[in-house]
């Protein structure tokens, strides 16, 4: 009634008189709606008809603080600290002015305060362990949490918030202990045991986590959550008939996400179904053009079926969405290898080192396919490259040796492959993949020969 009375008031310029409840109801009930430019025309009424209110100077204070006029908010709380310096509210708001500026210790030590007036000490608390989250104090944070819950067990922000610091901390065992000590308490709570199997979860105890996201479900039958992680924990098991209905049933309780596609395509691919696979990935990308993985996977799956060109299309596709992917690249120049677009290949691998992939494979794949193209020198210096990061490896040793037989430099060719010889004689046989002229050179086989006979 009274909110009425007021946009009325607004629209026909009129003056009524509000008790300091109704001002204060009214405020309230903009801020919480958003209605920012309301709610302060609102106190700005409200103080000219009620100067000395001390609750409408801290609503006028919360407004600084959203307009981010925090030397106007500090001012006034001083007025109002003069007035009332055993006010709660205003040492809150110190806190929420310092938390804003960075200074979380300084708000910590005004919530401190804060407590010592107030017997509403659960909002506190929370506040609390939030600015410990921001130093990353994360026992100290834990602590106040915990203090929430202990007043309100269905403060299910709380609990959230105590699981997470846990999880920081790694102390998964100490998590496990504590919500099972919270479900003893609460045992229909399904957060809770939600929780729990997470936490199972992520220490592989995959049968206890199952168990525990069965539970979750049986009392939330609506529960999404609990059914994807309850899908997941199944495909862990190896159960992926079982983890495919789990996220079905996510899919039918909302909308469909490319995530529960995407999952179940995984599972009819472990399933050796990869029609259905395919399906599924072409779903997710369809809900969900700019999911890379998606893309990836389709690409994955062609490429395995040996059909390279809607792998190279899918692939592209992937590219076009994240083209600092060096994985994505280094499948880019697989398939393009085996579709014989070699100079497209060595684009990809190059690619991939501008990107700092500087894996080993990297560097040997690209060499093999410059040394196909009759690129010597270019694959000399790509070895030298990665000799620089591989120290005495066969795999570059040899395929030096090869490229400087290749280039008429014999001297350089026989340091190289004595030093591959030393560190791997049985890998010899890549040069007779890679270079088998040299490899069927008199003089390398006699190398070869002897150094047979002097390992024996």
């Amino acid at each position: 009634m009274s909110l009425t009375k007021f946009e009325s008031m607004l629209k026909t310029n009129s003056v009524y008189f509000f008790d300091l409840v109704e001002f204060e109801e009214i405020i309230i009930h903009y801020l919480d709606a958003g209605k920012h430019s309301l709610a302060k025309r609102a106190v700005k009424l409200g103080l000219e008809q009620h100067p000395q209110s001390i609750d409408l100077k801290l609503l006028q204070v919360e407004l600084y603080i959203f307009e981010n006029e925090l030397d106007k908010a500090s001012l006034l709380l001083k007025n109002i600290e003069r007035l009332e310096p055993n006010n709660d509210e205003v040492f809150i708001q110190k806190a929420t002015i310092q938390s804003k500026s960075g200074n979380h210790k300084g708000a910590i030590i005004n919530l401190k305060k804060a407590l010592s007036f107030t017997d509403d000490k659960i909002d506190i608390w929370s506040l609390m362990g939030m600015e410990f989250l921001y130093l990353d104090d994360f026992e100290n944070a834990r602590l106040n949490f915990v203090k929430c819950i202990d007043v309100d067990y269905e403060d299910y922000s709380a609990l959230y918030n105590i699981v997470y610091c846990f999880d920081m901390e790694n102390e998964h065992d100490e998590a496990i202990n504590y919500l099972n000590a919270y479900i003893d308490k609460n045992p229909y709570c399904e957060v809770a045991w939600h929780q729990l199997g997470r936490q199972h979860f992520m220490l592989d105890q995959f049968k206890q986590a199952l168990r525990a996201f069965d539970y979750a479900v049986l009392i939330d039958e609506h529960f999404i959550g609990g059914y994807l992680e309850k899908a997941k924990t199944l495909e862990a098991l190896e159960e992926y008939e079982e983890a495919i209905e789990n996220y079905r049933i996510s899919l039918e309780l909302d909308d469909p996400t490319a995530y529960a596609y995407i999952r179940i395509g995984e599972c009819y691919e472990q399933l050796e179904n990869y029609a259905a696979a395919t399906s599924y990935y072409k779903k997710a990308v369809h809900e969900d053009p700019l999911l890379d993985r998606g893309w990836v996977l389709l690409t994955n799956l062609y490429y395995n079926e040996a059909n390279y060109e809607k792998a190279s299309y899918y692939i592209h596709k992937a590219i076009k969405i994240d083209e600092d992917n060096a994985m994505y690249w280094h499948r880019y120049s697989e398939i393009k290898i085996k579709q014989n677009c070699y100079e497209e290949a060595v684009k990809g691998f190059e690619r991939c080192l501008a990107l700092h992939d500087d894996s080993i494979e990297i560097y040997i794949s690209l060499t093999d396919v410059l040394s196909f193209l009759g690129r010597f020198n270019d694959a000399v210096t790509v070895l030298y490259r990665a000799q620089k990061i591989y120290k005495n490896f066969a795999e570059i040793e040899y395929r030096l040796a090869g490229l400087f037989f290749e280039l008429n430099k014999q001297n350089f060719g026989y340091n190289h492959l004595i030093m591959a010889i030393k560190i791997d004689y049985d890998y010899h046989v890549v040069l007779n993949e890679l270079f088998p002229i040299v490899y069927q050179n008199s003089k390398v086989q006699k190398l070869l020969l002897d150094f047979k006979k002097a390992l024996d």
